[in-house]
């Protein structure tokens, strides 16, 4: 039986993975800060899912995060589906610190203990590293600063410990998931946001990509041709475009999640 380990896995789109997950016969670790609905969860599927209660942000979270593989048995996949994102413009201090906490202290603390336990615990049988970053890591985001450098950070990151792990021959593999869009509970439901996806649309595009042990995935095909075209806008250009990443559908202005929850 394959194991797999999902950290943020009470709602949106890590909740229906894990799901996913367990309706193929995976023993699931379902890891969130909210005890309530990873019960739920665990309800639905007992013979394949455990969780713990996990903050990414603060430092038990490592502890926690091997406890919660060895309730487990092990695991051969980690996905790291939590993170948060705010439109930002006007550079709320609060809001820009609390997206690097999460999306780059919290989000390094897991996957460096993931890294450790396939390095260390595994005498070299083949891990796999899957992390749901975005779209927003293709360019640098006046509106949502802290957020596209976050998501930066983090494919940066995967790419260092993947020629980290070429060098020292750990056997693990890593998966970067870059979504669009996807309508969950936490975006704003004021706004529209464009080339929006539904998480029964996505999560099994996303499902597929980590089974195959794609590298990069951008999900879906409009986000990936728009992101080649992204790619190939000169900097003196990219920075003087008027770029917005949503649309008032009510009249009430407010600053804007882009992204998932921490969970």
């Amino acid at each position: 039986m394959k194991r797999i380990a999902i950290i943020g896995a009470s709602s949106g789109l890590g909740r229906r993975i894990a799901a996913d997950f367990a309706r193929m016969g995976w023993k699931v670790a379902a890891a969130a800060r909210r005890e309530e609905p990873l019960r739920r969860l665990r309800d639905e599927y007992p013979e394949n899912i455990v969780y713990k209660t996990i903050d990414i942000t603060l430092d038990s979270a490592t502890e926690r995060f091997y406890d919660l593989i060895e309730m487990n048995g092990g695991v051969d996949i980690v996905l790291i589906a939590s993170g948060i994102g705010f439109q930002n413009p006007d550079l709320e201090l609060n809001k820009e610190i609390n997206v690097l906490e999460t999306n780059v202290v919290g989000w390094t603390r897991i996957v460096n203990a993931a890294y450790k336990y396939f390095r260390d615990t595994r005498n070299n049988a083949p891990g796999r590293i899957a992390a749901i970053t975005s779209v927003a890591s293709t360019k640098g985001i006046g509106v949502a600063a802290a957020y596209s450098a976050s998501k930066r950070f983090q494919r940066t990151y995967l790419e260092a410990l993947e020629q980290l792990a070429r060098r020292n021959s750990v056997n693990v593999r890593f998966t970067d998931i870059r979504p669009g869009f996807i309508r969950t509970p936490l975006l704003d439901p004021d706004k529209d946001y464009p080339m929006m996806m539904t998480v029964d649309y996505a999560a099994p595009l996303i499902e597929l990509a980590i089974v195959r042990g794609q590298r990069v995935a951008t999900v879906d095909w409009r986000w990936r041709l728009l992101c080649s075209a992204w790619r190939m806008i000169p900097r003196s250009w990219w920075v003087r475009m008027p770029v917005s990443l949503t649309e008032e559908s009510h009249s009430e202005n407010k600053p804007t999640e882009i992204s998932l929850s921490r969970q």
